[in-house]
């Protein structure tokens, strides 16, 4: 299971939270606060993710160009809150587990690829339980998707 860590925990700087597997630091993603974008770091490669217009947001390495997309979550319907995403060209199905607790289960090709979940407690952080198949790469842009859907839920029930 990978899980986001607390900010500046792990040996990380201010910032930046770190992904864990167990107590082992397998990455780093630096979250912006304000916009929904985020740098990260998966072994020697740099990402950037951000949002792309109004219902997307994509991931590209740091050294591709500004128009690149390698990584993107699609929002399918405002009101019903769907989602699709593509993983380096592959299109991967996204379901609700539970809207009490916003847990999503990724599929590709009929397949489980991971599940969603949180740490639980009174600042819950996301976590994820990926298939062995599942790249790191793709693993930390679906974390960093289910902390903007967090977000996105925390601040729908903050305005309410």
């Amino acid at each position: 299971m990978l899980e986001l860590g607390k900010s500046g925990s792990h040996g990380t700087e201010s910032g930046t939270l770190p992904v864990l597997s167990g107590d082992a630091v397998v990455a780093t993603l630096r979250a912006s606060n304000w916009r929904e974008a985020a740098t990260a770091r998966v072994a020697e490669r740099s990402w950037v993710f951000r949002r792309d217009g109004s219902r997307e947001l994509v991931g590209r390495w740091a050294v591709d160009p500004e128009d690149a997309v390698r990584l993107r979550a699609h929002q399918d319907s405002y009101w019903k809150g769907g989602w699709s995403v593509t993983l380096d060209g592959a299109p991967v199905e996204v379901s609700t587990v539970s809207h009490w607790k916003g847990t999503h289960r990724y599929v590709a090709g009929g397949r489980p690829l991971a599940e969603s979940g949180t740490t639980g407690g009174w600042n819950p952080r996301p976590t994820l339980t990926p298939a062995a198949e599942l790249a790191l790469d793709h693993a930390v842009f679906l974390l960093w998707f289910e902390l903007l859907l967090s977000r996105r839920t925390a601040a729908i029930a903050a305005a309410v």
